[in-house]
C-alpha cells in the first residue's frame, strides 16, 4: 500500500504496518474528540515517524497513485475534526 504524507512524499508499506499505525490512530481520534492540542501533535507525529520508518520511500520521480493520505505534522485539531469527518467509512485516518 502506497502512504501519501501531505507536502512531503509517499512511502510503501506492508499490510503488516497497519496494527501499529491503528494504535496511533486512536489516539488522534481521542485527542479530536477531546480538544486536545497537544496529544494530537503527539500521536500525529508518532504516526507519520511510524510511516518514514516502517515504510520504503517512493522516489519523487515516481507517478503512483496514493492508496492513504495522512496530514502533515503541522495539522491543526480543526482540520484533522474536517478529515475525519470527510472519512465517511468512520475509521479514523487510517482503515482498518
Amino acid at each position: 500500500m502506497i502512504v501519501r504524507i501531505l507536502n512531503e512524499g509517499q512511502w510503501t508499506l506492508d499490510d503488516e504496518a497497519f496494527a501499529s499505525l491503528n494504535a496511533h490512530d486512536d489516539q488522534i481520534e481521542e485527542a479530536v474528540d477531546s480538544g486536545d492540542e497537544v496529544l494530537l501533535t503527539r500521536a500525529l507525529t508518532a504516526l507519520l515517524d511510524e510511516v518514514r520508518s516502517r515504510g520504503t520511500a517512493v522516489p519523487d520521480d515516481s507517478l503512483a497513485d496514493s492508496d492513504l493520505i495522512l496530514p502533515d505534522a503541522e495539522a491543526t485539531l480543526e482540520e484533522v475534526r474536517e478529515w475525519l469527518a470527510d472519512n465517511s467509512a468512520g475509521e479514523g485516518l487510517v482503515p482498518g
